[in-house]
């Protein structure tokens, strides 16, 4: 099997692991602290990932380009001169913003924020920006090599010691009030980066790349023409992201001043923002871990292929990662659609966010093309393009926000339809893109037929939750439904060849991992 597809499926394992103990931590969250606290902690979260991907660069993805072009070539000097480089940049500037970040949070609380609360959870946060630096670099050369397993690792090392922390923390700073509570939460992510970075510190080492303090001054110093190559890949991608994250730490003021507006109060709109973003775009977003795996996988494959010029592996390559994408996002979309209420029931005692997920659950097909999509672009020296579409994307998502949350008739709604609209946008705008590089046919029954599939398997979940099995207690009714959609699904597929029995054969020989 390719390294490629190896190293995918390795990432699959490992981010399904990592998403559903994500999950465990967002229902501890959610029990002891409420939408109210999960708005707090939504609204600071967006202001951290401003600061880290201003902190960054847009230096993971040039890395693991870079890093798996030097390595195709064996040219291993490149390789530690882009480590050092990328080192140096990073924590320097990690230096700078944490000290700012905690300067500005009584600021931003209490000008840009309409509830000052969110001080405390800015201030917990401030103080893993330096320890995500290095871990991002250690990542994106781990990414370059093509090696998953540490990457893989330290995700699933990360938020086991998330969990271990998150109910202690949560629960000793509850008594003091909701937005200590929510800062307690913080300060386990720290920990959880902590144990990560120093998982990668020590597989780095053990496993003798090269010795990194050896002359690490003097290969700075001359890594100028590096660091402008770096640079080349990293500031269109840091653009790109900063565009997302500036977009996404405007969110929160935007969608809490539009409902003021129409008349919510302070506490019924972090409320509402905290079910909107907190509890329906998790859920919508535990499926793209498919997605994300492929698209870690890619840049450093198509780059490879590229510098080989190898243009017949790289239509294949995204050939593979839209079909995939099509066949897993059409299961969780019928999957979320159907059984919407009773899973936000299991998990969080409450269904009020139901609404937002049976709206966004068909659009975030095309949200799970985003992400291979963005790395196709930026492995083959289109991340400007990408970064002018997030562009587009986002500014259109905060318009249609601004007005339509603002009206009555519409309130936290607005926010759901600009999210849709935006998604939609930018996926369509980063696949025309990539259309006028690298010509693809694209074959319909390969994306119609996981959507019918889907569909046709959702009706069946319906019938089994609400009818067949209504005698049932509701987690298990909620287990065997879901079962059943995923049976009827893959049953039909490979009985119409979406999936085909070599395939599964191939997939089912990898996960040895030999």
């Amino acid at each position: 099997m390719s390294k490629f597809l190896k190293g995918t499926f390795i990432l699959l394992i490992a981010s399904f692991i990592t998403r559903s103990l994500g999950f465990i931590n967002r229902i501890v969250v959610a029990r002891f602290i409420g939408e109210e606290g999960v708005g707090l902690f939504m609204m600071a979260l967006p202001t951290l990932f401003l600061v880290i991907t201003i902190t960054q660069l847009g230096l993971p993805v040039a890395i693991s380009k870079f890093v798996a072009e030097a390595d195709a070539k064996g040219d291993e000097k490149k390789v530690k001169r882009i480590l050092v480089v990328s080192l140096s940049c990073t924590f320097g500037l990690s230096l700078f913003f944490t000290p700012v970040m905690l300067m500005l949070a009584p600021i931003l609380s209490e000008t840009l924020f309409t509830d000052s609360r969110t001080v405390w959870p800015l201030l917990a946060i401030a103080p893993i920006v330096p320890v995500v630096a290095i871990s991002s670099v250690l990542r994106g050369y781990f990414q370059g090599r093509q090696n998953m397993k540490p990457l893989a690792f330290s995700q699933v090392i990360e938020q086991i010691a998330r969990i271990a922390f998150i109910a202690v923390l949560t629960k000793a700073f509850l008594p003091y009030g909701i937005e200590y509570a929510a800062a307690g939460a913080m300060l386990a992510s720290i920990i959880g980066e902590l144990v990560s970075l120093a998982y990668l510190l020590t597989t780095f080492k053990l496993k003798k790349h090269f010795k990194v303090r050896k002359n690490f001054f003097t290969m700075a110093k001359s890594g100028k023409g590096t660091f402008k190559e770096l640079m080349s890949i990293g500031m269109p991608t840091t653009g790109s992201r900063l565009i997302g994250n500036f977009y996404w730490f405007l969110e929160p003021i935007v969608v809490a001043h539009s409902l003021a507006i129409a008349g919510v109060a302070t506490t019924v709109a972090t409320k509402q923002y905290g079910e909107l973003t907190g509890y329906a775009l998790p859920l919508l977003m535990m499926p793209s871990f498919v997605t994300a795996s492929l698209a870690t996988s890619l840049v450093p494959s198509v780059s490879e292929a590229k510098s080989l010029g190898n243009y017949k592996l790289i239509e294949r390559r995204l050939e593979q990662s839209l079909r995939l994408t099509f066949i897993t996002g059409s299961l969780a979309m019928v999957s979320l659609f159907v059984l919407a209420d009773p899973i936000l029931e299991a998990m969080y005692g409450s269904s009020n966010a139901s609404i937002f997920i049976k709206f966004l659950a068909p659009f975030f097909i095309l949200f799970y093309c985003q992400l291979p999509l963005q790395s196709m672009l930026q492995a083959l020296n289109l991340a400007k393009s990408a970064m002018i579409n997030s562009i587009i994307g986002s500014i259109v998502k905060i318009v249609i926000i601004w007005v339509l949350t603002s009206k009555e008739s519409f309130g936290i709604m607005g926010a759901a339809i600009g999210i849709a609209a935006g998604t939609i946008l930018v996926t369509f705008l980063h696949f025309s893109t990539i259309l006028k590089v690298i010509p693809i046919t694209l074959k319909m029954r390969s994306y119609v037929y996981p959507v019918i599939i889907g569909v046709l398997s959702g009706w069946v979940g319906h019938y089994a939750f609400y009818t067949l099995f209504s005698g049932l207690a509701s987690i298990s009714r909620l287990l065997v439904s879901m079962t059943v959609i995923s049976i009827v699904f893959v049953a039909i597929s490979v009985l119409t060849g979406v999936i085909k029995k070599t395939e599964i054969k191939r997939i089912l020989s990898s996960l040895s991992f030999r």
